[in-house]
């Protein structure tokens, strides 16, 4: 046990004659830790770019409201009339009557002929 420890410590087991698969079990570590790490910056960029998103969408529903009710009371008879006004626009005092256009049929050439 105190050999095997002085040896670690002496790192002996890179040196010796079968280091050769101690370096490559070592070089494979390293590799996956390499990946560990990138595959983690990658979490974080995404969970970021989550949180910027969802933050963007919440603002652009604020203003969408903010917009639909202002487009409703632009809407509203009482504004569109003081609007006109400033315009020397005024409501007609008349109320407005419907028309209705009565087609014409027109007649075949039998029904003209038999008249």
């Amino acid at each position: 046990m105190k050999g095997g420890v002085i040896n670690i410590v002496k790192a002996k087991f890179l040196v010796n004659e079968d280091s050769v698969r101690n370096w490559r079990f070592i070089l494979f570590i390293v590799v996956l830790a390499i990946i560990m790490i990138a595959n983690s910056h990658r979490f974080d960029q995404k969970i970021f770019k989550i949180a910027d998103l969802t933050n963007e969408v919440k603002e652009l529903r604020s203003e969408f409201v903010d917009r639909r009710s202002e487009l409703m009371k632009l809407k509203m008879e009482s504004t569109v009339s003081s609007e006109m006004e400033k315009r020397k626009v005024f409501p007609s005092q008349v109320p407005p009557q419907k028309i209705k256009v009565k087609k014409v049929v027109e007649k075949g050439f039998f029904q003209k002929l038999w008249q």
